[in-house]
This record gives C-alpha cells, structure tokens and sequence, in this order.
C-alpha cells in the first residue's frame, strides 16, 4: 500500500481534506444545535378563519369652522367712527355693529335735495309757460280756420307749445336723474352705519376705532359673525378613499385636546374639486355636528373617522391570507379573492367573495366557514407532503 504522505504534495492534500471534514462536521454540529430534535422547519404560516364583528373604516385629517359664518364690511369708505361689539361678543340679527363717518355722505344728500328742489321750481315755472302757449296755440288754430291770422302766427304759435312741452319733458327727466343721485347717495348714507346680517358670535375684529376703511377696490371685513351651534369638519380624503363616502354617511371625530371622546356627525357634502398637496390629491368632505355647548371652536385639529360599513358574528380571515383579485368573479356588493386552504395536509387554491374589509380582517361572504385554516400571503409554497419531523439541515443538501 502506497504511503500518500511519501509521494510529491501528499501531505498537502491530506492536510485539505482534513480541514474540509473539520468544516463539514462543525457546520452540520451547528444545524443540529439551533433546529431541536422533534420541531419541524417552519414551511407555512397559517390562520384559522373565525367569526367576529367587522368595521369598515376611513381615516382622515380635518379642520373645524363654522357651518355659517359671515364677513361683515363695509361698501363706503371712511373713518371708523364708533364700532359697538367686541371678539367673542353674541350678537343678533339687525343690532348695530359700528358706523363710519358720515358727514361726507349727509353732505352729499342735502345737496341733492336742494338741487331738486331748485329743478322742481323751473318744472313748476316751465309748466306754467306750457299752459300759457297751450291756450294760444287753440286760439290762433280757431282765429288761422277762419283767416283772422296769418299762416305765419299760426306756425309760430304751434312751434312756442312744442318747445315748452319739451322743456317741461326735460325738466322731468332731469328731476329723474336727480332722484336716481339721491337715492345712491342716501343709499351711501345708510352704508355708515353696519347691521348684523345674522345672528350668532363675532369670531373675528381686527379693525379699530379710529380707522380709515377704503371700499374704493374691496370691502374691507369689519367683524366676521359665525354661528357656533354648529360646526362643520373640513376633513381632507384621499383619491383611493373619496369614492366611498357619500353624502348623509354617518362619520365620528376626536380632536387633538381630547382624544377619548368621538363627536358624532353626518357628511353633508363631498367637493368635487380636488387639492394637490404634496403631489397628493386630496378631496374635501364636509361633516355638520351639532356644538350647542359650543365646546368645539374654529380652527381644532380633528381625525376623522367615516362608518363606511359595519357587520357583526360574521365570519372573518386576516387580510393577509387573501391573494389576488379576481374581479371577473365579483358579485353583487362582494369582490372575489384567491385564497389557498389547507386541506388534508395540502394547500388548495379557493376564490371567495369579501364584503367589509379594514386593516386587519376582512370578511367572508362566500367560500370560506369558520374552523377552515387559511395560508398567509408570503408563506412558502412547499407542499405540505414534506416530512415535518425530525432534523433537517439548511445550507448543505
């Protein structure tokens, strides 16, 4: 027998097969220390489908501002003369709020009253000029008929009652023109002194007594009145969610300084016209609640939740064990997923019909009942025939 250590590089190789049998026996020690005798390797992750109550739920971020709220300002410019109400201050329907200055604008009135009076004086005196050329015109028509006046006389009588009709036409349109004057300027007048459109609380005062307004190019706002016995939340829904919710959906809030309690309302209305923030569309959805206490105020910081549906003891699987859709088997309210059940050791492939859905559970319509044990997405697809006892190294066969 020939001695390998004597012959040229011998002793070398023998040497690397020593260290790869070391290697080997270490790796395969290694296997048996971290996979106990008598557990299986983990090859599915399963669940079993229960019964169980369901939420359907959409979540958003929203701002709370009055339901109804007016800007109050004013349509003449000038000095803030008085202003009677202050921030927080309830007022009601028609009570005065403040008042311009209105010295220009009474000046403005009483000059155009006595202009026409002045004009009603010359109608007056033109009317009286109409009667007389009147009267002389139906004389020289008779005196003209029988040739007592010339056709010369005749004429210029007829032309004299013409005229004076038309002065006393044009005194009166006129005096038209001077009432329409009057009218705005009286209009003007009663512009410096500002009412309360509706009733409720001043929620925003910033301009002072003393103050020059201009309503040259804008109203100025004086006060903002709102009324607080109801809010609305502007809640901002994303493009994925908007198309579930609907108006006259029951929705809840909390806000951001009491979380513990939910508000209970109703969506009155979904915008149509969206808002792109950070390359997000969002949709706006008003819910009114009821704030008689008024412990909700303008500007709090809500999350929103929308009761999209809701079902009890049904039966229910975790989101995770459905697969993919399949949209030609939907029925009607349902939509069809693949599921994979094991059965008798294997997994079969399903399609079931899901109703509600939330983050977790989904519910079952159809295909499934409870005690079934469903495959979880991601679970490797070895078949359930392998060997589940025993050990079983990884990384060497």
């Amino acid at each position: 027998m020939t001695d390998i250590s004597s012959k040229p590089g011998g002793r070398r190789l023998m040497v690397r097969r020593r260290w790869i049998v070391a290697v080997l026996a270490v790796a395969v020690a290694g296997a048996y220390f971290f996979w106990p005798e008598g557990k299986a390797a983990p090859t599915v992750q399963t669940a079993t489908v229960g019964t169980g109550d369901i939420d359907d739920v959409v979540t958003a971020q929203g701002k709370l501002e009055p339901k109804t709220y007016v800007d109050v300002g004013t349509q003449v410019s000038g000095q803030l003369k008085k202003l009677d109400v202050q921030l927080g201050d309830v007022v009601e329907k028609g009570q005065l709020i403040a008042e311009i200055d209105p010295t220009v604008y009474q000046s403005k009135v009483d000059a155009d009253r006595a202009h026409l009076k002045t004009l009603q004086a010359q109608l007056d005196q033109q009317q009286a000029t109409l009667v007389q050329n009147q009267l002389q015109f139906n004389r020289d028509q008779q005196l003209v008929a029988t040739h007592a006046i010339s056709q010369q006389a005749f004429e210029a009588s007829q032309a004299a009652y013409k005229v004076a009709q038309a002065q006393v036409a044009a005194l009166k349109a006129q005096i038209e023109e001077e009432q329409s004057g009057l009218n705005g300027d009286l209009a003007n007048l009663g512009y410096t002194k500002i009412y309360a459109p509706i009733s409720g609380t001043v929620v925003v005062s910033d301009i002072k007594e003393g103050q020059t307004v201009n309503a040259s190019q804008q109203a100025p706002t004086i006060v903002e009145i709102a009324n607080l016995d109801i809010m609305t939340v502007r809640a901002q829904v994303a493009e994925a969610d908007v198309t579930r919710i609907e108006a006259g959906m029951p929705a809840s809030f909390t806000t951001l300084g009491d979380m513990a309690h939910k508000w209970q309302g109703k969506v009155r209305q979904v915008l149509p016209s969206p808002e792109n923030v950070n390359d997000v569309v969002l949709y706006d959805v008003l819910i009114d609640v009821d704030n008689s206490a008024h412990k909700l105020m303008t500007g709090m910081t809500t999350q929103v939740f929308f009761d999209v549906g809701h079902a009890e003891n049904v039966t229910i699987v975790p989101v995770g064990a459905l697969g993919q859709r399949v949209a030609a088997q939907d029925l009607s309210g349902t939509q069809a997923y693949r599921v994979r059940v094991m059965q008798g050791g294997r997994m079969v492939p399903k399609v079931v019909q899901v109703g509600l859905m939330d983050r977790t559970n989904a519910e079952i319509k159809s295909g499934l009942a409870a005690g079934d044990v469903v495959v979880l997405k991601g679970a490797a697809a070895a078949s359930s025939t392998q060997p589940r006892g025993g050990r079983r190294m990884r990384g060497f066969l």
